[in-house]
This record gives C-alpha cells, sequence and structure tokens, in this order.
C-alpha cells in the first residue's frame, strides 16, 4: 500500500510538473517576435537613428513653417547622405546621394547575384519613406516603410512588403519598379492588392534644367489644361485651351482663388468675365492679339465679355498624371529659351512617355511667355488618356 500510495503522488506529481512546463513553454513562445515582427524592429530601431541625424534641421524647419521649401530638404538629404545613406527627395527635385550603390545593386539584379540596397526617400513635411529590397536570383523582393514626425519623433505608419513585378534602370537615369501588396482599405473597394508604381531618379540632373523646370514647366504642369499636351505656336494657336490656362494664371495674378466656379452639385453655371480681366490674364504669359484670343473662346462684343464655363464633373481626370523634367536646353539668337522635355510617368512605369519642345520668352523682368509646344516622341503621337478636355458649348 505504501509503494502504491508513493507511485501514485509520483504519477500526480509527474504530470502537474509536466503541465507546468508546457505552461512554460508556451509562455516562452509567445514573448518571441515572428520574423516579420523581428524585421520591422531593425527598421524602425535604423530608421529612428536616421532620423537623429537631421532632428536639428526638421526641428529648426518646423518651427518657422518651412519644411516644405526645396532648400530644407536639400539639408536634410546631405545630411542624411553623409553617412553613408543612399537618400534622395520624394519628387525627384534634388540629385540622390550615393547613387553608385543603386548602379551596383541593378547590376546584381541583372547578373541574378544575391545583394541588398536601401533607400531613404525624405518626404516635404520632414518624413521618410523607407525602402530595403533584397535580390537573389534576379527577383527582388521590396519592404517599403513610410515614417512620420509626430511629437517630436518618427513614427512608423505603415510598413508593407511584395515582390516586385517589374524592375528597371531606364537610359534616362532613372529606377522603375511596380508591385502589389495587399491593403484592407483597398481590398475593400476593389477586390484587388494595392499597386505601387514607383520613380526614383538615380543620376544627377543638369541644375540650370532643374531651375528652367521649376520655373517655367512645374507650375502648369500636365493636370487640367494641354499647353505642354498638343502642338501650338504664335502663328497657330490650334487647339489650346484659354478657359483652362485662364484657370491656372488668374490666382497668380490677382493673388486669390479662381472665384468662377461651379455649385458643387453638378449644376451647370455660366459667367461672364470682363475682357479687360480675361485678357489680361491670358497676355501676361502669351503673346496673342485680342481678335485672336475670341476666336478662340466665346466672346460678347455687345458688352465685351468672355462666357466662362467652370470644368464640370464630367470633364474630371485620372489623378495619376506625368510629370515634366527639362533634360536639356538651348538659348536662341532672339532672345528665346528652347527646352526639351521628357514626361515622366510612373504610373505607366515610364521616365519618357513623351518628349516636348518649349520655346519661352523671358522678359526684361522675372516675367516671360510660352512661344510654342511641340511633341517630338513619340513620332505618331502619344496617349494622352489621363487628359479630359472642358467642354465648350457653343
Amino acid at each position: 500500500m505504501i509503494i502504491g500510495v508513493f507511485v501514485l503522488i509520483m504519477i500526480g506529481c509527474g504530470g502537474k510538473t509536466g503541465e507546468n512546463q508546457e505552461i512554460a513553454q508556451k509562455t516562452v513562445v509567445s514573448k518571441v517576435p515572428s520574423e516579420k515582427e523581428q524585421m520591422r524592429e531593425k527598421y524602425d530601431s535604423d530608421t529612428e537613428y536616421i532620423a537623429k541625424l537631421y532632428w536639428d534641421i526638421y526641428d529648426q524647419a518646423a518651427q518657422m513653417g518651412s519644411l516644405s521649401e526645396l532648400e530644407v530638404v536639400r539639408s536634410i538629404v546631405k545630411r542624411i547622405g553623409e553617412h553613408g545613406y543612399v537618400v534622395v527627395d520624394e519628387e525627384n527635385q534634388i540629385d540622390m546621394v550615393g547613387s553608385e550603390q543603386v548602379l551596383r545593386f541593378c547590376k546584381s539584379v541583372e547578373k541574378e547575384q544575391e545583394a541588398k540596397l536601401t533607400i531613404i526617400v525624405v518626404t516635404n513635411d520632414g518624413g521618410l519613406i523607407r525602402y530595403d529590397f533584397h535580390t537573389i536570383g534576379g527577383m527582388v523582393d521590396v519592404v517599403r516603410g513610410y515614417y512620420q514626425p509626430i511629437d517630436g519623433t518618427l513614427e512608423n505608419r505603415g510598413t508593407v512588403s511584395y515582390l516586385a513585378d517589374s524592375w528597371e534602370y531606364t537610359k534616362e537615369g532613372y529606377l522603375l519598379f511596380e508591385g502589389s501588396y495587399y491593403s484592407e482599405s483597398y481590398y475593400v473597394l476593389s477586390l484587388a492588392e494595392e499597386p505601387e508604381h514607383k520613380a526614383i531618379r538615380v543620376m544627377p540632373l543638369d541644375k540650370t534644367c532643374r531651375e528652367l523646370n521649376r520655373k517655367y514647366l512645374l507650375p502648369v504642369g500636365y493636370k487640367v489644361n494641354n499647353l505642354f499636351l498638343i502642338d501650338w505656336s504664335e502663328e497657330d494657336f490650334g487647339n489650346l485651351d484659354f478657359y483652362d490656362l485662364f484657370d491656372r494664371f488668374y490666382p497668380e495674378i490677382y493673388e486669390q482663388p479662381v472665384s468662377f466656379t461651379d455649385d458643387g452639385f453638378g449644376a451647370e453655371l455660366v459667367y461672364r468675365i470682363p475682357a479687360e480681366i480675361f485678357e489680361s490674364v491670358i497676355e501676361d504669359h502669351f503673346k496673342i492679339d485680342n481678335k485672336e484670343l475670341q476666336k478662340k473662346t466665346i466672346y460678347f462684343s455687345e458688352d465685351e465679355t468672355y462666357e466662362y464655363r467652370p470644368r464640370g464633373v464630367d470633364a474630371v481626370e485620372y489623378p495619376d498624371i506625368p510629370y515634366p523634367e527639362v533634360v536639356n536646353y538651348t538659348k536662341n539668337s532672339d532672345g528665346t529659351l528652347t527646352l526639351i522635355v521628357n514626361a515622366v510617368y510612373p504610373e505607366e512605369n515610364t521616365s519618357r512617355a513623351y518628349t516636348h519642345k518649349v520655346v519661352v520668352r523671358p522678359l526684361d523682368d522675372t516675367s516671360f511667355q510660352y512661344v510654342s509646344n511641340q511633341i517630338i516622341f513619340p513620332e505618331d503621337g502619344c496617349d494622352l488618356w489621363w487628359h479630359s478636355e472642358r467642354s465648350i458649348k457653343e
């Protein structure tokens, strides 16, 4: 009996011990971060270190309200780059630091060798977008984290990962890649993964080309106007839409938004704008005779006004459009400038959707006039599928 009782006690203790060991094992396992969590912690820690490198610049600019200014962003790019990182700005307006690392990585992709690369993209609010690439066998894995300044620190606002569906380094000096990842909010709307198309300028661009681009091209761009989308000249303005250009230049001249708008409910409103206002806006950037302008618009001679209809809901454009980049320029004997411009279109995975030649006439002061635009590539014209023409009813 004594032996039996002892055996029962031992069995009971053994069972309890096994149970305790199982609980202990579960507890230990639950504390071990997953590989994905470990990776994110590593990225967050390293990114926090990067943030400390430029926090004095950020803090001063934030107090002065100048975070989005080009020189502030340039200072941040330079500071991070001085510590060995590959870094560029969000809008490709500043030469990349560490481009040689990107070129080496692209060669590794081409040769199907294993390699890693990190690119830091500085946003206009002082935050960071971090891309970590890993290639093996010619495939490229992408991890992207977005870090936003909040309460004196960089907070991870989201990290995603995907396999690049396409990867290309172009002769224009751009790294283009695309892929898709799961996003709950996007999936609810589209029942598909969310795509990402990215274009990062790797090779430096001539300083003067950048300045000319900021002065003559970027302020107008390719959005809701056709100034740089069609062929036209001072001798033949063709189908140039002066109403869209009025919308663009009116706020610049009168220092206030266009006051001639729709009612927001799709109702068609029609205005009559005094000739002196409409013509002053157009003539500020174009050398055009009043009679010619009146032919290109709807003009009422009886009260000297121009009919104006705001862009309606039927003229809404696709949100992701190309952006212009001046890649060459020539000073002409008549004082004009000829600019060669590439339309960079990340959505279409191209650093040259089309190329056009723009001629501008600088005036004695800081003002200037647009003289002409001509599409020179591709020869058979380009597909402007994102653009919607404004409705003009006779």
